[in-house]
């Protein structure tokens, strides 16, 4: 499971040959999410309101950038690193 951005100790990850809908996973302590990249919704799991708020304002500026590397994790292709929400 590549680490595509990791910010503030939340850890963003994608499986290559995911399930559809394209999706990334979260991390951070004892939390753990799914998030859909194209509706930002929480497909699985929870996270705290203040975690799932930053992923959300990270994800929202990179969605391109996640729907490349979910094509690219599709042909089991390297992913690329995201900036981290500064």
């Amino acid at each position: 499971m590549p680490e595509i951005s990791r910010f503030f100790g939340i850890i963003i990850t994608m499986y290559y040959n995911d399930h559809a809908p394209p999706h990334f996973h979260v991390r951070y302590g004892q939390q753990k999410a799914i998030i859909s990249i194209d509706t930002l919704a929480v497909l699985e799991g929870s996270l705290k309101p203040r975690t799932l708020g930053l992923v959300i304002e990270w994800a929202a500026q990179h969605q391109a950038e996640l729907r490349n590397d979910w094509q690219l994790a599709r042909q089991n292709a390297p992913l690329e690193a995201i900036e981290p929400l500064e």
